[in-house]
């Protein structure tokens, strides 16, 4: 029920949506209008000032990054004039935040939301715990800070529920969160409620992520969600049909969504050396021995099993998509297919592309020895690696 495949990779979605999905299953949310055309901004962010009814509201750029306080796109207005202003300001921002990368992201919607009277801010998240294989409910006192950060720093401030497959989120658990954060009084039931609802909405989208930060409580002793960071398993796409529509293009890597038409699994990273690898495991693996001989891995790009000339070809044509990439470094295992058609492959992706950095090629497994040989006598200057470590020191001797 709770299962969460590791490989491929997830959906992101912009906050706005995200609360709009967690109305559905009955966690409260803030009331908010999204703003999102970018050239009637100043227009609509006044009629959504009007529906809202208050005397305060805040705009908030929609990117797919966190931080975008800090960075300038979130911003409060006390009258219907500071809205229609500050949405002129926000809409088309290069925002930058730690997440983005200097470059930053164009702002191109934006969520008008009504203010609230804030008691206390609290972090409240949903994700896989790979070590236990279940899911985990983690809370803290310090909403409005990083996660990472408070763990770092005051782990003890993370109180987790994990999650049994069998049995779901219990009212018990729930109540032992809020709890552990001194909730009491009316805070106190509507938290137990927020959880297990948030747990209820988790489980029936198929969520990789859901993250709450900050999670507020009002004077009023209500909660809300006052940021919501939700995050899907691309493996569970064919379940939601309606999720398609959700999807922000403009937000994501287009290599990315170049591999996706390939069906291949590929990050973009911010490393030199570029890896076309068959299999999710090995595919770490060969980016951890990158780092180990003192290189930077590029990317993650698993070709899958197969690794035929078609996919090599595309896979070539996605790294070299990344101007940082100085080397490519080719690791197939011969298991499913026969290292010297994985060596054929290469030498017509190699010629039809015309890659113009070293390539350096590691092939196991059947036939690995006649693969070898043809990589040396193709006629193109390929590395040929005896072993994993071999190839991998000499990428990053390339790249030197």
């Amino acid at each position: 029920m709770y299962h969460r495949n590791c490989k491929g990779r997830e959906m992101k979605i912009h906050e706005y949506q995200g609360k709009e999905i967690l109305k559905r299953y009955g966690v409260p949310v803030p009331a908010s209008v999204p703003v999102t055309d970018p050239e009637r901004a100043a227009e609509l962010a006044g009629q959504a000032w009007d529906q809202l009814g208050g005397a305060v509201a805040v705009v908030k750029a929609q990117i797919h990054a966190g931080g975008r306080g800090k960075g300038g796109g979130v911003k409060l207005a006390r009258s219907r004039e500071e809205c229609v202003a500050l949405a002129e300001e926000i809409m088309g921002m290069q925002l930058v935040t730690h997440q983005t990368g200097p470059e930053g992201k164009k702002v191109q919607r934006l969520l008008v939301e009504a203010g609230c009277e804030i008691e206390h801010e609290y972090y409240v998240g949903l994700v896989l715990d790979r070590q236990t294989s279940r899911v985990t409910v983690m809370a803290s006192t310090e909403g409005g800070m990083e996660i990472e950060k408070v763990a770092a720093e005051s782990p003890e401030k993370i109180f987790k529920e994990t999650i049994d497959p069998l049995t779901g989120f219990q009212g018990f658990q729930a109540r032992r969160l809020a709890f552990k954060l001194g909730l009491s009084g009316s805070a106190f039931k509507n938290a137990v409620r927020f959880f297990l609802a948030l747990a209820k909405a988790w489980e029936e989208t198929d969520a990789s992520l859901f993250e709450i930060n900050p999670l507020v409580t009002t004077k009023q002793g209500d909660v809300l969600a006052l940021d919501a960071k939700i995050n899907f398993d691309d493996n569970s796409l064919f379940r939601h049909k309606d999720y398609a529509e959700l999807r922000d293009l403009s937000e994501e890597e287009e290599s990315e969504i170049e591999a996706a038409k390939h069906d291949l699994n590929y990050i973009k990273l911010d490393g030199t050396v570029g890896c076309m690898v068959n299999g999710a495991g090995l595919a770490m693996g060969t980016m951890d021995i990158i780092k180990y001989v003192g290189g930077e891995p590029a990317n993650f790009l698993d070709v899958g099993g197969g690794a035929s000339p078609e996919t090599v070809e595309a896979g070539f044509k996605i790294i070299l998509s990344d101007p940082n990439v100085k080397c490519v470094l080719i690791n197939i295992f011969g298991g499913i297919v026969r290292c010297d058609r994985v060596a054929a492959g290469v030498i017509q992706a190699v010629k039809n592309v015309g890659v113009e950095v070293p390539v350096v090629v590691r092939l196991a497994g059947t036939n690995h020895e006649v693969a070898a040989e043809m990589l040396r006598t193709s006629g193109i200057d390929l590395i040929v690696g005896d072993n994993l470590r071999d190839a991998a020191e000499k990428a990053v001797a390339a790249v030197k």
